[in-house]
């Protein structure tokens, strides 16, 4: 699949394609190779007794590629206010972004190490947001999901919302045999015992989500030596690749995957893929 930059280029030469997901309570870990294809097709005869329907609950997914943190900044905010307005059902934008800082709206810019200066000579950005969290690190292969849904409309309240997106990273970790889990009190994120796999910063404005989360596949960990990650000193930063120690599938498998454990801890039920043709 083309990788597409442009969030108005991938709105113009894209297609939907809809379906049902079925969940197999029964083999919760699925072979990478298998769970690719599930998750693009989604289109399983659905047997007895395998999932108690719930009722529909709809989400279109947007696969982009990497995306410049600006340009996919102003995307969120655009859908949010469509959402907000119900000109659009739930979706979920999965990306990756070019080395990028960001800090919450704290301003806690004493958690950056380097200088703005300094950062713009290694090639990253740095950029301010009203999300909540600390400063963090985005680059190639990170996963990244901004979920922009109605916390109303599925029925929960934003300590669960966060619960919900911890245990999605949580569970893509279990697929590869990596026991990873959240936070305890003031240690937001995903770990892997004190090292940190998954990172989160959200902000929700009139029960609409935007900015998510960030699960670390194999990015280049040097880049979180210039920062305190997310506030949280004396800890390591983690990656997938590094716990597993063996060969992992490519970034679009793991993504794939990643988005798939969102749509099964969250309960969507009729998805919606937005791809280039």
């Amino acid at each position: 699949m083309a990788e597409i930059q442009a969030p108005l280029l991938w709105r113009k030469h894209a297609h939907f394609r809809r379906c049902s997901l079925i969940q197999n309570s029964e083999n919760p870990k699925l072979d990478y190779s298998r769970s690719l294809e599930i998750i693009r097709k989604l289109v399983v005869p659905k047997q007895d007794g395998e999932l108690e329907m719930r009722g529909s609950r709809s989400i279109e997914i947007w696969k982009m590629g990497a995306v410049n943190y600006l340009e996919a900044l102003k995307l969120q905010e655009k859908l949010a206010s469509d959402r907000k307005l119900h000109k659009i059902t739930d979706t979920l934008l999965s990306l990756q972004h070019p080395p990028t800082y960001t800090l919450g709206k704290r301003r806690t810019i004493h958690n950056l190490l380097v200088s703005e200066a300094e950062l713009k000579a290694m090639g990253a950005e740095l950029h301010y947001t009203q999300r909540g969290g600390d400063v963090t690190f985005h680059g190639p292969h990170q996963a990244i999901l901004y979920p922009i849904i109605s916390l109303r409309d599925i029925g929960i309240g934003a300590r669960k919302y966060v619960e919900n997106l911890e245990s999605t990273m949580v569970e893509l970790a279990s697929l590869y045999g990596v026991k990873a889990c959240a936070g305890r009190t003031g240690e937001t994120g995903v770990w892997v015992g004190q090292r940190k796999i998954g990172a989160i910063g959200v902000r929700i404005s009139c029960g609409i989500t935007n900015h998510g989360l960030a699960f670390n596949i194999d990015p280049d960990l040097n880049y979180f030596k210039h920062i305190v990650p997310c506030g949280i000193a004396d800890k390591e930063v983690t990656s997938l690749q590094k716990e597993v120690k063996r060969m992992i599938p490519c970034d679009e498998v793991i993504e794939e995957q990643l988005i798939s454990c969102f749509v099964k801890i969250f309960g969507y039920t009729d998805i919606s893929w937005r791809e280039s043709s």
